[in-house]
């Protein structure tokens, strides 16, 4: 009979690799890196898991009592104490009166534990919820923004018709609503920036903290709702390298915060989040009247009459913070916008020193003192001019377009510009060609014959 075990998360983890190095998916030289293991150690293991399975993953101690574990001879007194000569007492007063009348000093945690795995529920009750009430403002600028967008009719159907098929207007739709994205700070009310955009996205809420962090500084907080921009949806797929490592899921927009230090909010309604709603109305009121007296008819007109319009609207629905100053935090002079306001994303580089991302193939040159990369783990930085930009390890690695398959010449593509996205043509992508003084090119240059 096979002997029963259960695994922890780190083990499941050693599981999952050896099993796919069995199935060769893995080399166990990058299965090494996965379990942060030596390849000797990762040999070791793989060796005792043929010959015993996964019995051999398991810790030795399993199974064993715990030297500090409580006798349960102590946990049937502690709940014959509460239950009779204690009877009534809440579980603080409980623990309380162990240390002090019975000599029995254990933490509070551990007594609650016993006496909820005994089914026993603390007899004090719960405060009555209160109702619902105007929440207090921050007290400084720059604490706390809440950020939303607004999708609306702003232009009231003077935008240009939407197309129907190529260079053919469809004179019977209407013209497609304009979103409002921006921001409204809680202490102060004054919208430090707003834009319009076609739709809501991820890309809008980037340039809307951008513009903020270049004028102000990084706010402490961003109070949002709970859209799949900031809160991934229920059930989303993770890779297998995040569940490997037993990361939470999260957005690109979190990661954003996450890296600037900013702490993320979500409101689970919309009276939670009522100044940027009541803001919307009141732009939905007075911004249309402006854009109507504007004769605004595109995006780039309407941004620069609600650029206009939010100096004025400032001057007379701004409040003067509780406290004096601000809570925004300067940014240095070298501070990469672009190096956080940008969408990461992991890859693996092939054999060939080559990533795909995209329908985009991607060479990378020797960089940083090494010669190769093949199967390192890099990070594709799309920035939001629509550039790709390839870091190893923190590290810029120079690259250019990787010549074309074969496959894709079968297809008819005869040019390796035709593979790449108009979005993503830049100059890092275009033959780097190093100056002859490079240091890190001097060793790789073909030492010539002597002569003779």
């Amino acid at each position: 009979m096979e002997k029963m075990v259960t695994l922890n998360k780190k083990e499941n983890k050693r599981l999952m690799v050896l099993n796919q190095i069995e199935a060769g998916q893995y080399p166990a030289r990058e299965a090494a890196g996965l379990l942060s293991l030596s390849l000797r150690q990762v040999r070791r293991i793989l060796a005792a898991y043929r010959g015993e399975g996964a019995t051999a993953i398991a810790h030795g101690n399993r199974g064993r009592k715990p030297p500090n574990a409580l006798d349960d001879k102590l946990k049937c007194h502690i709940i014959e104490l509460f239950q009779g000569k204690y009877a009534g007492f809440n579980f603080r007063h409980f623990n309380d009166s162990l240390k002090d009348r019975e000599g029995i000093h254990i933490s509070w945690s551990s007594v609650r534990n016993i006496l909820m795995a005994a089914g026993i529920k603390s007899p004090k009750r719960r405060r009555p919820t209160k109702h619902r009430s105007l929440r207090e403002r921050r007290p400084q600028e720059g604490m706390l923004l809440q950020i939303d967008a607004s999708e609306h009719d702003w232009l009231e159907g003077r935008g240009p018709s939407p197309l129907r098929g190529i260079g053919k207007a469809d004179l019977t739709a209407k013209p497609p609503k304009l979103t409002l994205i921006g921001a409204i700070d809680d202490a102060t009310g004054k919208v430090p920036y707003a834009f319009f955009q076609e739709k809501e996205d991820s890309r809008g809420y980037f340039l809307l903290l951008r513009e903020i962090v270049m004028r102000y500084g990084i706010p402490l907080s961003l109070y949002h709702d709970c859209d799949s921009v900031f809160v991934p949806p229920k059930g989303e797929n993770q890779s297998i390298e995040d569940q490997l490592e037993g990361k939470v899921s999260i957005t690109q927009y979190g990661r954003l915060l996450d890296e600037l230090g900013i702490a993320s909010i979500s409101a689970y309604s919309p009276q939670a989040k009522g100044r940027v709603e009541r803001l919307w109305e009141t732009f939905q009121d007075r911004l249309i009247s402006e854009l109507r007296l504007a004769q605004a008819k595109t995006i780039e007109e309407a941004n620069k009459v609600v650029s206009e319009y939010l100096l004025q609207h400032n001057k007379k629905f701004a409040v003067s913070a509780l406290q004096s100053g601000s809570a925004y935090l300067e940014v240095d002079n070298d501070f990469d916008l672009d190096r956080y306001f940008c969408f990461k994303h992991k890859r693996v580089v092939g054999g060939d020193n080559v990533v795909r991302f995209k329908g985009v193939r991607i060479q990378i040159l020797p960089s940083n003192g090494r010669a190769s990369f093949a199967h390192a783990r890099v990070e594709v930085d799309v920035r939001l001019d629509g550039t790709l930009v390839i870091y190893y390890q923190g590290h810029y690695l120079l690259t250019r377009l990787a010549p074309v398959e074969a496959t894709s010449l079968r297809e008819g593509l005869t040019k390796s510009r035709d593979l790449v996205n108009p979005s993503l043509k830049t100059d890092l992508l275009k033959p780097y060609k190093p100056g002859p003084n490079q240091p890190w090119r001097q060793p790789f240059k073909v030492p010539t014959k002597a002569a003779g």
